[in-house]
């Protein structure tokens, strides 16, 4: 099983003198396709054109795979010269056949990341340079090359994931055949034709003209505010002054889902992305750890903790995937008791919020009320030794039984499917209506609410439950 790879370079005249022997010689020869003018240089030999590849293929990944089971599958009957524009190092379809076959041997072509680099003549010294056909595994980066964009679907993709990187009005060099040209990214895909030699090559903007940035520069920027002759205030911040900050976003967040606001939260998620990132920069000056070690840990917390994807647990609905969730939350964390996971819930959490979380981890030791309307009778009790130790005048029995009435009330809402903080805070929400509309009645009557009787609180109360009901 005998493969020859050769790389024709980028146009004609490139083939070396030992392919042309390799090819002179062979008993098959086989290229990736007949489009671009690398190809021409095979115009005078019997080539089997790999072109019906292309459309029997379901997508751009099955694409190269196929192409390597071809060249393979034909070198299991006779010995294979299998040709590809630019370098062999550089096609991915090579890269397969050299990943799986041992009896392989390569003749280099020209580069067609250093004819690219060439035209483009990107200033950035750090350049990530891969084919249009793994696009998707493009990660931030100074400077990008992307070659093979022999289709315009994937022109598409490459504009997309581009302008996600880099903004969509930056510049870039598009280079084919015919040469290169200057484009701004949203342009890529607004070509007539694209064969092997299409390519683009892009690199970001100085820093404070960038049009797009990323988890990276926030942290750098951060950084600069930071350093000597920075920001004063930034300079002196630590995690303990600006603590509270994180909660404050976190709610400001969660007011903008609540309104429905996609601009609030795109505001938002990136003022709750500056703590965290502030937070670690800072633990970075300390030597305690990155950004990158806390990204890297809560990414390996995920594969981990989703052992019903990523490993040999099952999980069938919503219910059984968070059991799954629970038992190696509890692995992770080296909890051996169910009190341990209580005990871990924090302890500065909103008290309500607190309280239905431990109720939830308690649950899964068994211990639980048989259903809500179980739960509400203890909510009953609760309320009766509570009126107990007010009329016993008794603070302590006062302050104790408050708070049992509130944990049974939490457990009620906990059993039944809802939320505590939500129901309480829309409860509030409602109070609020009620007694603006309370408000304008009784001063549309000409009273002013400190001079009411019992009887007339009463009375305009129900007037504005009615209003506020009725609207």
């Amino acid at each position: 099983m005998k493969i020859t790879l050769i790389g024709l370079g980028t146009k004609q005249g490139q083939l070396t003198h030992s392919a042309e022997q390799a090819l002179s010689s062979a008993q098959k020869i086989m290229a990736r396709t007949s489009r671009g003018e690398a190809y021409m240089q095979l115009s005078g030999y019997d080539v089997e054109y790999l072109d019906e590849v292309y459309s029997r293929s379901r997508n751009f990944d099955t694409l190269n795979k196929n192409l390597a089971s071809r060249v393979i599958a034909q070198s299991k009957i006779t010995p294979v010269v299998y040709c590809v524009d630019g370098a062999v190092s550089e096609d991915e379809g090579c890269k397969i056949i050299l990943s799986k076959c041992r009896d392989v041997e390569v003749f280099e072509g020209v580069s067609k990341i250093s004819q690219i680099k060439t035209c483009a003549r990107l200033k950035s010294s750090c350049i990530t340079t891969l084919s249009a056909y793994d696009i998707s595994s493009l990660k931030s980066t100074p400077a990008a090359i992307i070659y093979d964009m022999d289709d315009y679907y994937l022109s598409t993709l490459v504009k997309q994931k581009l302008s996600d990187l880099f903004g969509e009005e930056t510049l870039c060099t598009f280079v084919n055949s015919s040469g290169a040209k200057k484009i701004k990214i949203y342009e890529i895909d607004r070509f007539k034709e694209y064969d092997a030699s299409c390519a683009v090559a892009v690199e970001e903007g100085e820093f404070l003209k960038k049009e797009r940035y990323d988890y990276a520069d926030l942290e750098h920027i951060i950084k600069l505010l930071r350093a000597p002759g920075g920001c004063p205030w930034d300079r002196a911040q630590t995690n303990a002054s600006i603590k509270q900050n994180m909660i404050e976003e976190a709610y400001e967040l969660v007011d903008a889902i609540n309104r429905g606001d996609d601009d609030g939260i795109e505001e938002e998620c990136g003022d709750v992305l500056l703590q965290a990132a502030f937070h670690s920069v800072l633990k970075e000056e300390q030597g305690a750890f990155t950004g990158s070690d806390a990204l890297t840990r809560v990414v390996k917390k995920l594969i981990f903790r989703h052992s019903h994807i990523f490993g040999s647990d099952k999980a069938s609905d919503e219910n059984s995937a968070l059991s799954v969730w629970e038992k190696n939350k509890m692995e992770e964390k080296h909890q051996t008791t169910f009190t341990e996971s209580l005990k871990a819930v924090p302890v500065n959490f909103p008290a309500c919020m607190r309280a239905q979380k431990v109720g939830k981890r308690a649950a899964k030791s068994g211990m639980d009320f048989l259903s809500p309307i179980s739960a509400s009778e203890k909510l009953g009790e609760e309320a009766i030794e509570l009126l107990k130790a007010l009329q016993a005048e008794d603070r302590e029995g006062v302050f104790e039984e408050s708070g049992d009435l509130l944990l049974a009330a939490v457990n009620t809402c906990r059993l039944a499917g809802v939320d505590c903080e939500e129901a309480l805070a829309a409860a509030t929400d409602k109070f609020i209506k009620r007694f603006e509309a309370f408000e304008k009645i009784a001063t549309a009557d000409g009273k002013k609410l400190n001079d009411l009787c019992s009887e007339e609180y009463d009375w305009y109360w129900l007037q504005a439950k009615n209003a506020v009901k009725e609207n």
